[in-house]
């Protein structure tokens, strides 16, 4: 059975195009809805994968209506596959219930991969030239060395409590604490 997945971003936004090309493509029964791609929460999604039986092809317009991220799609179709169905994405013309399709496929999730392990490389590549420039890098700290000084004086000669120190140095009282 071919299973149309229908999703749009917005309230404001329609549905209409995405089910005329499913009903199009032969889906005989469509899950629509409207939530961002980006929420892991998905109900309608979360409903037609539970309902894969063996053979079955769920078919999107284009890949992004199922997912945001490449990441999540692998996973979305690794558990579509699992249940014994095909995955099928009209724009982009994959469709892994063929040999070329699942080809497709592999190759789009191996240049997936392969841009995820360079991002990761190059992050690690600027962080130690940036040490080498005598950054560090991360959040600034909320108190210079003169004002961590002046919140021990204030705590040992003056008495102040903790919660009042934070309060006038307008940091949290765990900042107070390290200080």
């Amino acid at each position: 059975m071919i299973l149309g997945y229908a999703r749009v971003s917005t309230e404001d936004q329609h549905l209409d195009a995405q089910i005329e090309a499913l009903k199009a493509a032969g889906a005989e029964r469509i899950w629509s809805e409207k939530v961002s791609g980006a929420k892991a929460q998905r109900p309608k999604l979360a409903a037609m994968l539970e309902q894969l039986r063996d053979g079955d092809v769920v078919t999107v317009t284009k890949y992004d209506r199922l997912s945001r991220s490449l990441q999540d799609l692998l996973t979305i179709v690794e558990a579509i596959q699992k249940n014994g169905a095909g995955f099928r994405s009209l724009a982009e013309d994959i469709d892994t219930t063929t040999s070329a399709g699942r080809l497709v496929f592999h190759v789009f999730a191996s240049i997936a991969q392969f841009e995820r392990e360079r991002i990761s490389e190059r992050t690690k590549e600027g962080l130690a030239s940036a040490r080498k420039q005598g950054r560090i890098g991360g959040r600034p700290p909320a108190l210079s060395p003169e004002r961590r000084a002046e919140v021990r004086r204030m705590r040992d000669e003056d008495g102040r409590g903790i919660a009042e120190l934070a309060r006038l140095f307008k940091v949290s009282p765990n900042t107070i604490r390290r200080a």
